[in-house]
């Protein structure tokens, strides 16, 4: 039976939206049963999920059908190709991970008594599972603790983009688990620093500081825990432009962090901070050592290792 995996019920379709009946129906007035699996277009949406659909079919019939009775097509027609997490659960994923840190405010030395341990990863999934015609999970994540492995091609791609959370996960002194694949990776890592973490970290700074500014604008107040990381990740992307490596640990700079963060030190002087960082990052970015992109032929060189190791 075909089960259309992404109803969310909360949802109110627009009009002109594709669905698929998920019931029979039956038109009356003589006129045959109309099957389950049926196509029509929405015409009428209801203004909450307490009222009705009207559906028009292309024969030029309609009917008012509940959002239960109904999928959209795109999702029946997906569903299909998806595995349930049952499936999943039989090829035990969680024993193909390969490498296992410890990020986040443990690994900054930003830690307190009541801060999680944020571990990340990476899995290699078995040949099979990944020839198949329904792929594989781009991450494994458990939030209950805290815990996120990115399947291997994913991290590779995330890490050439300079996508500074798994730029982390390689440079982060808290390792756990380390494969010797992964350890190659790791040996490898400097393969994935170019000048794009000038353009990434900046997009993550621009956007984090967007937020501030809104809830400044709305509430009065902003969240010190992300203005502190606002300015790490400006010294982060500073060094890494300067030095060649990614600095986890904060060190010099934790006092005034941890102050920010306790909501010590005012805004005013926070963002004056962080207008001197940019400075100081546009002057790294002028002079950086670094390649204008990542070496992405040793990067495939290494995906195509890890994935002849698993067949």
């Amino acid at each position: 039976m075909v089960e259309d995996l992404s109803l969310n019920p909360n949802l109110i379709l627009p009009v002109g939206t594709q669905v698929v009946t998920r019931v029979p129906i039956d038109p009356g007035k003589g006129k045959p049963e109309r099957s389950r699996g049926s196509v029509g277009a929405i015409v009428e949406s209801p203004t909450d999920n307490t009222h009705a659909y009207r559906v028009r079919f292309p024969d030029g019939d309609e009917a008012s059908l509940h959002r239960h009775e109904l999928s959209i097509r795109k999702q029946w027609q997906q569903s299909g190709l998806q595995y349930k997490e049952s499936e999943l659960t039989d090829y035990q994923l969680s024993d193909a991970v390969i490498y296992r840190c410890v990020v986040g405010s443990r690994a900054y030395g930003l830690s307190h008594q009541t801060s999680d341990t944020d571990r990340r990863g990476i899995y290699l999934p078995p040949a099979q599972l990944h020839w198949s015609l329904y792929g594989v999970p781009e991450q494994l994540e458990n939030k209950h603790t805290e815990e996120c492995y990115w399947e291997i091609q994913k991290f590779i791609t995330l890490a050439l983009k300079a996508n500074p959370n798994v730029l982390e996960c390689l440079y982060t002194p808290l390792v756990e688990m380390a494969s010797p694949l992964a350890e190659e990776l790791l040996a490898l890592r400097n393969i994935f620093l170019s000048q794009l973490v000038y353009q990434t970290y900046n997009g993550y700074v621009m956007s984090q500081f967007k937020k501030l500014q809104q809830d400044i604008r709305n509430k009065g107040q902003i969240k010190w825990k992300h203005a502190m990381h606002l300015i790490r990740l400006l010294l982060s992307g500073i060094t890494v432009l300067k030095e060649g490596f990614v600095p986890v640990a904060v060190e010099d700079y934790r006092e005034q962090l941890l102050a920010i963060r306790r909501g010590e030190m005012p805004w005013e002087e926070v963002d004056a901070w962080r207008l001197s960082l940019h400075h100081l990052f546009d002057t790294a970015f002028a002079h950086t050592k670094l390649p204008e992109r990542p070496d992405y032929h040793q990067a495939n060189e290494f995906l195509i290792k890890a994935r002849r190791s698993m067949v």
